[in-house]
C-alpha cells in the first residue's frame, strides 16, 4: 500500500511570478498582505512595499555575489567587531574609515598590531564597507596573490591578472610578513604597490613593524621606497593596536 504524502499547497501566483522572475515576492506577499489590510494601505502602496522587498533582496544577492568574487567573508563586518579585544583602538577612527572615503580619495591604509587584535576583521569589514558603496574591491592574502601571480607567469594570464589589479578601487593585503618573501615576490609586491600609487587605494594587514619590512625584502631601499608609496609623508597612529592611516588627517 502506497503511503499517502501531503505536498504543501502551490501558491496560485506562483507560477506567474516565477515568469516573471519575481518568484522571491513570495516571501513577503503574505507579511505585506496583512500589513496593508491592518494599515489600510491602498493597492498602490501595497505593490510600492513588495516591489521594495524584491529589491532589497537582489541588493542582497547582488553583494552576496560581489563579497564571494572579491574573496571576503561576509561575516566579519563592522558590526560584528568586538571593540574589547583591542580596547586602545580608536573607535572613532574606524567608524571614519568605514564610510570609504579613504578609497575615493585613493589613499592608502596599513594596519599593523600583534596576533589576534582582529587586524584582518577590521580589513575585511573595510572591504565589505566598500562593496556595499559599489566599489570594486579584490581581498587576499599576501602570499596567496604573489602565489597566483607566479603561478600565472606559467599559463600566460599574468598581465591580465595585474590589469585586473590595476582596476580595483580597493586592494586588501591581509597578513603581509606572514611568510618569507621570494625574490620575485617582492618584485610583484613592489610593481603592484607602485602601479596603484595615487590611483587605487590599499589596504595592507601585518604583525611585522615597519623597521623590519628591510629584512622582509631583503632590500632597505625597496622596503623605504613601498613604506614611502604606501604611506607618503603623512602618517596618523590609530590606538595602540598599531592602526596606521596613511595619507589622510585622521590621527589617534
Amino acid at each position: 500500500m502506497r503511503a499517502a504524502v501531503n505536498a504543501s499547497p502551490v501558491h496560485p501566483l506562483l507560477p506567474k511570478l516565477k515568469e516573471l522572475r519575481l518568484g522571491g515576492m513570495l516571501d513577503s506577499l503574505e507579511v505585506r498582505a496583512a500589513q496593508a489590510v491592518q494599515d489600510s494601505l491602498s493597492p498602490g502602496e501595497f505593490l510600492a512595499l513588495l516591489l521594495d522587498d524584491e529589491l532589497e533582496r537582489r541588493g542582497q544577492r547582488r553583494l552576496g555575489v560581489r563579497l564571494r568574487e572579491a574573496g571576503c567573508e561576509e561575516t566579519k563586518t563592522l558590526a560584528r567587531f568586538d571593540f574589547a579585544v583591542a580596547p586602545s583602538l580608536n573607535r572613532s577612527v574606524v567608524t571614519e574609515l568605514a564610510t570609504c572615503a579613504f578609497v575615493a580619495r585613493h589613499e592608502n591604509l596599513l594596519i599593523c598590531g600583534p596576533t589576534g587584535v582582529g587586524k584582518s576583521h577590521i580589513a575585511n569589514a573595510l572591504a565589505f564597507e566598500a562593496l556595499r558603496r559599489g566599489y570594486r574591491v579584490i581581498q587576499r592574502s599576501t602570499n596567496h596573490l604573489l602565489a597566483e601571480l607566479h603561478a600565472s607567469r606559467a599559463d600566460g594570464s599574468y598581465a591580465r591578472k595585474m590589469a585586473r589589479l590595476d582596476l580595483v578601487d580597493l586592494l586588501v593585503l591581509d597578513d603581509f610578513g606572514l611568510r618569507p618573501l621570494s625574490a620575485q615576490g617582492v618584485d610583484d609586491l613592489y610593481e603592484i604597490i607602485n602601479r596603484r600609487y595615487e590611483r587605487r587605494s590599499i589596504v595592507i594587514t601585518s604583525n611585522r613593524a615597519m623597521e623590519e619590512w628591510a629584512e622582509l625584502f631583503g632590500d632597505d631601499l625597496v622596503a623605504s621606497a613601498t613604506l614611502t608609496v604606501v604611506l607618503g609623508e603623512r602618517v596618523g597612529r590609530v590606538g595602540a593596536v598599531g592602526m596606521l592611516a596613511a595619507n589622510s588627517a585622521m590621527h589617534g
